[in-house]
């Protein structure tokens, strides 16, 4: 209850800041506004103060004080002209977010119930298969930093520093400190980051888009996107073309059992399937392979789409729907009528862009390529402005680095510059193999993302001055992650095209409705649209369905239990010898204690090498009276030996009951702990 009300108080506090510096922006857009700002708050300020007192009850308390004071001060010098009171504009965006957040919401909040440690009647925790691989480290992550000095290291490589974006977990470790399970910890703030992220996308869409039903088409292409993949289902359905691990999805013959094949094999789904060389699905559905398991995906999503807003917002004057834009000479700035730059705006937008490296990097990343397309467009086009125009992006830009610039240095520039694999030159993503592209260019776009990407294409051959400007900034985040790779794992750059793909859909939405209504007077029209709509949302459909199904056992009871024994009776900093390979790992997520040294499916793509301490690790275990000094060069404080260890390299059990003393072991002997302390 404490850390709800805490939480609470910050998403109060944020909307007190919104409300006084944007008073005349639409109530509901304010509301939305204050709430990402509180969550963007409870991430930084409790981190600040972590410097000097450590990852604890003290920093909150610290930090809740300066909440309150940034509220007071936003109060008092909150904008003299009057607060826009609830309008019909509100009663449009409510409309569109009750039709379509709404129901999005329900269903990732069920998949946020279901797929997060879900306690069973067997005491196991229960996952959905898109978290089965990411969640593991969250866990870790969070339960790692209560009391944590800062900058903290990583709790599955101690001494090494904690690179990864953080904050997102550190919002998780706030509820725990303050008396939450694990569980609820990461459960709140996910259901309420992906509310936040499906509202702000819709306010966005309705803020950019040429009318309200553009807006919702275009939220549905971003939230059910899946593209052609579904066509293998169809395609030679009569006959059986592969087997299990090979051609999976064509294994069976007949459309039902396809689809079938689809809802209950392991990512099987036509949006991102298991066989990448099969068929190159590589177009991941947001909601369930983004948003639900990359909880660093869902807070930076949470956090960019505001400043898109807020940029966007500065740029271009409102116009009311259903009238088109007038051309005017001073190009973005200057349509319609006539507007001053608000230079308040410029800073806030700046602030929080700055706050985004430890949030998720690639988006800021992206912010700052869809910012400098702008950039370049507003400077090109605004003649008679420029002044202005150069006065605005240079308090916005100035102030994002400015606060950026130490989360970069300490962090992001500390784990990239000087290894090799971050920052390398790669022409079309995952579709080039190093001897060729696995698909057609073009196709391997439109087979991935489907019709909405002609649309983008065929939307930028008419003349149209705002789908162009938008185009500007979303094409420049397009071309740098489809000729540079970012991060060791190819695949991560997607978290850049979607960026994009999240500015390019409303493009995609008002172009399919104006080729929609140029077929006005067809008998044929309706059956058009019910087809389209097929196309565009049939494969995203069926990959939300399939995680809606899904189930897996993480933790077994006994792993469960052997956690507790470790949560209340050893250490909050001890760190454990275990398994190094597999990424289901009791101690290091469940509960947070130091592990020698986790599995290369997180830390060989976060630039690290674990060679040396796996090779350690096995030794150790093969011959543990031989291997006593690595106990020392790795401070070990106890010895886990359970089935995975012994499943997955030699344990020398006798050795070990020899030399050590066993301070716990469950029932059937499958998990004991020992103690290093008076070897």
């Amino acid at each position: 209850m404490l850390a709800v009300l805490y939480f609470l108080l910050y998403l109060y506090c944020g909307m007190i800041i919104t409300y006084s510096l944007f008073p005349k922006k639409p109530v509901i857009v304010r509301c939305w506004l204050g709430a990402c700002l509180g969550v963007a708050l409870m991430m930084w300020l409790p981190a600040l103060f972590a410097f000097l007192w450590g990852f604890t009850l003290i920093s909150h308390v610290a930090a809740l004080a300066v909440l309150l004071g940034l509220a007071g001060i936003a109060y008092h010098f909150r904008d003299p002209e009057r607060f826009l009171p609830w309008g019909e504009k509100d009663q449009r965006l409510l409309k569109g977010l009750l039709w379509v957040a709404l129901p999005l919401t329900v269903i990732g909040g069920y998949l946020q119930w279901t797929h997060t440690i879900m306690p069973v009647a067997d005491g196991s925790l229960h996952v959905g298969q898109s978290t089965y691989g990411d969640l593991p480290l969250h866990l870790a992550i969070a339960s790692s930093l209560r009391n944590a000095s800062f900058p903290p290291d990583y709790n599955i490589l101690p001494g090494a520093l904690l690179s990864y974006p953080f904050l997102a977990d550190s919002l998780s470790t706030s509820f725990m400190l303050m008396g939450c399970s694990l569980r609820w910890a990461i459960l709140i703030p996910g259901i309420v980051m992906m509310a936040l992220t499906f509202c702000g996308y819709c306010i966005l869409a309705f803020r950019m888009a040429d009318s309200g039903k553009g807006a919702v088409l275009a939220a549905l292409f971003f939230f059910l996107n899946g593209g052609l993949g579904f066509m293998y289902l169809f395609d030679m359905q009569g006959a059986v073309l592969g087997q299990y691990g090979q051609n999976q999805l064509q294994s069976v013959a007949g459309l039902w059992p396809r689809i079938q094949q689809v809802l209950s094999g392991w990512y099987q789904t036509p949006a991102n399937h298991a066989e990448f060389t099969t068929y190159n699905l590589r177009w991941s559905n947001v909601i369930v392979d983004m948003m639900v398991p990359q909880r660093t995906t869902l807070a930076g999503w949470t956090q960019v789409i505001p400043c898109l807003y807020l940029l966007y917002d500065s740029l271009r004057p409102e116009t009311p729907w259903g009238m088109e834009m007038q051309d005017g000479e001073d190009g973005p700035s200057a349509v319609w009528h006539r507007r001053e730059m608000d230079w308040r705006q410029g800073a806030v937008l700046g602030i929080w862009a700055g706050m985004l490296p430890m949030i998720n990097t690639h988006c800021f990343l992206a912010l700052g390529l869809v910012s400098l397309g702008w950039m370049i467009y507003d400077l090109i086009t605004c003649r008679h402005q420029r002044l202005k125009a150069v006065l605005f992006w240079g308090v916005y830009g100035l102030v994002a680095l400015a606060v950026a610039a130490p989360q970069l240095f300490t962090w992001t520039f500390n784990q990239a510059v000087g290894n090799s694999r971050f920052l390398r030159f790669k022409f079309n993503w995952v579709n080039n193999t190093g001897d060729g592209l696995l698909d057609g260019y073009l196709w391997f776009y439109l087979k991935n993302i489907g019709l909405p990407f002609l649309l983008i294409l065929l939307s930028l051959l008419e003349k149209n001055e705002k789908r162009r400007f938008i185009a500007s900034g979303a094409f420049l985040v397009f071309l740098a992650a489809e000729f540079v790779v970012f991060q060791p794992n190819d695949y991560d750059n997607n978290k850049l095209f979607y960026i994009w793909y999240m500015l390019c859909a409303v493009l995609a939405a008002d172009y399919g409705l104006e080729l929609l209504a140029k077929l006005k007077g067809l008998r044929a029209r309706p059956v058009i649209a019910v087809l389209c709509a097929f196309v565009c949302f049939f494969t995203g459909v069926l990959a939300v369905v399939r995680e809606w199904k899904s189930n897996y056992e993480m933790f077994s009871k006994e792993a469960v239990d052997a956690a507790a024994f470790v949560e209340e009776n050893t250490d909050q900093h001890a760190t454990f010898m275990t398994q190094a390979t597999w990424h289901i790992n009791p101690i290091s997520s469940l509960t947070g204690r130091n592990i020698v040294c986790g599995p290369d499916t997180w830390l060989f793509y976060h630039g690290y090498s674990t060679d040396e301490r796996k090779a350690d690790i096995f030794a150790f275990y093969a011959d543990p009276e031989k291997n006593q000094d690595v106990l020392d060069k790795y401070n070990v404080d106890y010895i886990l030996v359970s089935d995975t260890e012994k499943g997955q390299m030699a344990v020398n059990s006798k050795a070990m009951d020899r030399l050590f003393t066993p301070v716990y072991q469950n029932e059937s002997g499958s998990i004991k702990i020992y103690s290093v302390r008076g070897r």
